[in-house]
């Protein structure tokens, strides 16, 4: 949470009358008064010089969102995922919760 705070407070630094909705503007987007995302080219290069995969970020963020709340149908609204994919993720979020697997009973 900490480092969307440092990065919203620092696009609003540099880019105080940026009116682009998405999270992720670059120089280019943030005054662009359509507010085009930033193209997946641009989202690769970024991750690759901070060493981070997308995909591991979203399965970061899913994993803290669903320790947080532990409601399947919340983790499917906010990420658009599955209500299997959903369960899976609150189970692994909290174990407690749920008895042995059918499978290894």
């Amino acid at each position: 949470m900490k480092l969307l705070s440092d990065w919203l407070r620092a696009r609003a630094e540099r880019w105080p009358r940026s009116t682009n909705p998405h999270l992720i503007v670059t120089q280019v987007t943030a005054v662009d008064p359509n507010g085009p995302p930033v193209s997946k080219d641009g989202l690769r290069l970024v991750f690759r010089k901070l060493g981070i995969q997308p995909r591991r970020l979203r399965i970061d963020r899913l994993l803290d969102e669903a320790h947080e709340t532990a409601d399947p149908v919340h983790l499917m609204r906010v990420f658009g995922i599955s209500d299997t994919t959903a369960l899976k993720y609150v189970r692994v979020a909290h174990p407690h919760r749920f008895g042995p697997e059918p499978t290894q009973a």
